[in-house]
């Protein structure tokens, strides 16, 4: 479904990210210090309260306002949430190059960036994609079902990180210092300019989180087909991801659960994604066949409670292992 979202609208909220953005870019050149628990807290909070208003605003304007604000309120939470899983790479690609405290704000925030453009393409190509064929969906629905039999497999969250062709490459054209220089991308070694580690690192962080789109992306759209929504749930999602890797990074090996609980909530739009491509092609009139209609709300609910299971068994089974561990 294409969106019937006014182009006034798009501008506006187009505009409205970028001076969010913008905003926030202001913050970090400011900071002089490494970002605390206590500056994460707030940010998050700043971001999920960004989320919320929006979400009001779609409720109370919008067309269709229950129906559009909750197809935002779900994606937003599926994405946010998928998200969490692109943070243990995150948390990986900052050990493996040493990244100083002081720089991996800067470093997370233009990753993020450059991930937010790349992801808009993919957004409207899989809208386009929609528009075009109504077999996308099973497409879409087949893909998020393998990913989350794949994810369950993994068995924990532990995930390695390879140097893929595009960083190899960068090291091979670029003039690469050997040490960072704080949180310059840039610096002078024997008179000649040199960019950072730094560069490689944020190029490791949009790569990997433009690999993480290739299911969050279907998965959103099993949820809405407006291209409004899915940009907007996508774009808030993102721009709170980088203070979410300081306030949880620490507890993160805390939710051990989190595959288990992700690759459920995939499984389950996937699902309803075929369900819907069944419903489009009229497979359900065909005789005895009556396939269920998943509306947004059952969606919604379905995702809210399995993350809280997923969390709440994850700190339950992570708390009786630290104490049958310290008992030993």
């Amino acid at each position: 479904m294409v969106s019937v979202v006014p182009p006034a609208v798009w501008v506006l909220t187009i505009a409205g990210l970028l001076a969010i953005v913008a905003f926030d870019l202001i913050v970090i050149a400011r900071r002089d210090h490494a970002v605390t628990i206590k500056d994460a807290t707030r940010w998050v909070l700043f971001y999920v309260a960004l989320a919320g208003l929006f979400a009001v605003g779609l409720f109370l304007f919008a067309p269709g306002g229950g129906t559009t604000g909750g197809e935002f309120v779900a994606g937003y939470i599926t994405e946010y949430s998928l998200s969490v899983d692109n943070l243990f790479v995150f948390v990986i690609i900052m050990a493996r190059f040493a990244v100083p405290g002081l720089a991996q704000d800067k470093v997370l925030y233009v990753g993020i960036v450059v991930s937010m453009v790349l992801r808009a393409v993919f957004i409207l190509a899989g809208a386009a994609a929609i528009a075009a064929a109504s077999w996308v969906f099973y497409l879409f629905g087949a893909f998020l079902v393998y990913t989350a039999v794949r994810l369950a497999l993994e068995g924990d969250n532990e995930t390695d990180f390879q140097e893929n062709a595009v960083l190899r490459g960068l090291r091979r054209i670029l003039p690469l210092s050997q040490e960072y220089d704080g949180a310059k991308l840039t610096t002078r070694v024997d008179g000649r300019r040199m960019v950072t580690p730094l560069v490689i690192v944020i190029s490791a962080i949009g790569t990997a989180n433009v690999i993480f789109a290739l299911d969050s992306i279907p998965a959103i759209f099993g949820l809405t087909q407006d291209a409004y929504i899915v940009l907007t749930a996508n774009a808030f999602a993102l721009m709170g991801l980088r203070q979410l890797y300081f306030l949880i990074g620490g507890l993160l090996e805390r939710i051990i659960y989190l595959n288990v609980g992700l690759s459920v909530i995939l499984a389950f739009i996937g699902v309803k994604l075929i369900i819907e491509a069944l419903h489009g092609s009229h497979i359900d009139d065909i005789g005895a066949i009556h396939l269920p209609h998943i509306g947004i709300l059952t969606s919604l609910g379905f995702i809210a409670g399995t993350l809280f299971v997923t969390t709440v068994a994850s700190l339950i089974k992570s708390s009786y292992d630290r104490r049958v561990s310290s008992e030993d």
